[in-house]
């Protein structure tokens, strides 16, 4: 009788660690697009590597980093989230 350690095998292994990459590339994706990360999460979690592709084509928020920075984000220059809100809150009270 063979004793077997590793049943799973690499293959599962693998896609073991492309479905929990998706799950966190989905999840940076939505909180950049201003959705917050547990939406990404979830359909990171249930869409495998299908939820990469959702989040890039699902619009941004206006004022969302992915709108305000692009979709990298700019180091230093630019304005930040909260200068852009407080001055959309600033044009809307005037």
């Amino acid at each position: 009788m063979t004793f077997l350690i590793a049943a799973i095998g690499a293959k599962a292994l693998y896609l073991l660690f492309a479905w929990l990459g998706s799950a966190i590339i989905a999840s940076l994706l939505s909180d950049r697009k201003g959705y917050g990360e547990k939406p990404g999460l979830v359909t990171g979690l249930l869409l495998s590597v299908i939820a990469i592709v959702v989040w890039l084509v699902w619009p941004a928020r206006p004022d969302s980093r992915w709108k305000l920075q692009g979709a990298f984000g700019r180091k230093g220059d630019g304005q930040t989230v909260a200068e852009a809100r407080a001055e959309s809150a600033a044009e809307r009270s005037a």
